[in-house]
């Protein structure tokens, strides 16, 4: 049986910038899978909007399906972080921002696969809902791309975007300028940086910013509200949560600045979308306690030895808000980790198949983490 797999990414996230595959590692272990279970499988990728509202981004979404997904073959959706709001909307029953004539594959979409998707909101988006916060995401971004893409160390341009999450200083006009010459030389670290590709990317964040908007957690208790699951689709979900750097793993980065940095950053992001409120929790409540079901709870438990708290996240989403449809995997890991974007220290194998990292967590995300997710999500997906 022939399938498909669409594939949308997230916050921080692209489909193919340059000649980088954000969901490569992601594409490449779910086709083996498929192909060891006797089907075929056709993976693809969405160019996207990169924060743009949810609604232009499963219309965009819609329509890549429309003009790829054949007349007769499975469709999946999988979305990275805000890409998993991208495919349970355009999955909704409910849905009126999509033209009919997108829809028509419906009847044949199988599985909805959220990966660390920010169901209920995170803190973190608020913090980027200023204008001025839009730089800082674009820096955020840049870096991303350069760490992935190159293996690249800036320190200098993460000594820049440490400064403006540890203190919020945004109102600084010449702060403001060494943010700006950041991005700038993030970007000439990247060898086709001067294709269309990366401006373009650059200037949608900048143009756009209805996502960061919709996702902080006043506005996605509205979404939680609006949006429908359909009843004859399976919907899948991966969690993760990476715990807040202790005091040994600040020693092991003595003698290395890049780790130390990197390191800092990262706690940055996590303390920032750890502040959750008391009124907008960014999770299921029942009552004053947080819930996901009976099932979904034995399961973290299981996984974790305690029940996770409001505060525990990867670093982008609290680990609560990433609870949707069924638990299929949840583990420790940062935002970036469970597409493959960790530590790998084998120098033997061919740039494309090579993982690095993001940033540097106290995650320990490993090849078996990453084998194990695959796992489930496939077993979800031909269940």
């Amino acid at each position: 049986m022939r399938h498909h797999v669409y594939c949308s990414p997230g916050m921080f996230g692209f489909g193919r910038l340059g000649s980088y595959n954000y969901f490569a590692h992601v594409q490449r272990e779910l086709t083996a899978r498929f192909a060891a279970a006797g089907h075929e499988l056709h993976a693809h990728v969405v160019e996207d909007l990169p924060t743009a509202s949810i609604r232009r981004r499963s219309t965009r979404l819609a329509e890549v399906v429309t003009q790829t997904g054949g007349q007769a073959d499975v469709i999946h959706l999988l979305g990275h972080s805000t890409g998993g709001l991208d495919a349970r909307l355009a999955a909704s029953p409910s849905t009126r921002s999509i033209p009919g004539d997108q829809l028509t594959w419906l009847r044949r979409l199988r599985s909805v696969t959220t990966m660390n998707t920010p169901h209920y909101g995170s803190p973190l988006a608020s913090f980027f809902t200023t204008s001025n916060g839009q730089r800082v995401l674009a820096a955020l971004s840049m870096f991303t791309f350069a760490g992935l893409t190159l293996g690249a160390r800036p320190l200098r341009a993460a000594s820049v975007i440490l400064g403006f999450l540890r203190r919020g200083d945004l109102a600084v006009p010449f702060k403001l300028l060494m943010l700006d010459r950041t991005v700038e030389s993030l970007v000439g670290l990247i060898d086709d940086a001067s294709s269309p590709e990366v401006r373009t990317f650059l200037t949608a964040i900048e143009d756009d910013q209805g996502s960061m908007m919709q996702l902080s957690p006043e506005s996605m208790d509205l979404v939680v509200a609006s949006f429908e699951d359909r009843d004859d689709v399976r919907y899948q979900a991966t969690a993760s949560m990476s715990p807040s750097p202790k005091a040994r793993r600040w020693v092991r980065t003595i003698g290395h600045p890049w780790q130390a940095i990197s390191l800092a950053i990262f706690f940055g992001l996590h303390h920032i979308t750890a502040d959750v409120g008391e009124r907008y929790p960014c999770a299921a409540m029942v009552g004053t306690t947080p819930s996901a079901g009976d099932v979904s709870e034995a399961t973290l438990l299981r996984i974790f030895g305690r029940a996770p708290t409001l505060e525990d996240n990867d670093g982008v989403v609290p680990l609560r808000s990433q609870l949707w449809g069924n638990l299929i995997w949840a583990g420790l890991g940062d935002h970036l980790d469970v597409l493959g974007h960790y530590r790998d220290d084998q120098d033997d194998v061919e740039p494309a198949l090579r993982h690095r990292d993001w940033l540097t967590s106290s995650s320990d995300f490993s090849h078996a983490s990453f084998a194990a997710l695959m796992d489930a999500i496939v077993t979800g997906m031909l269940a």
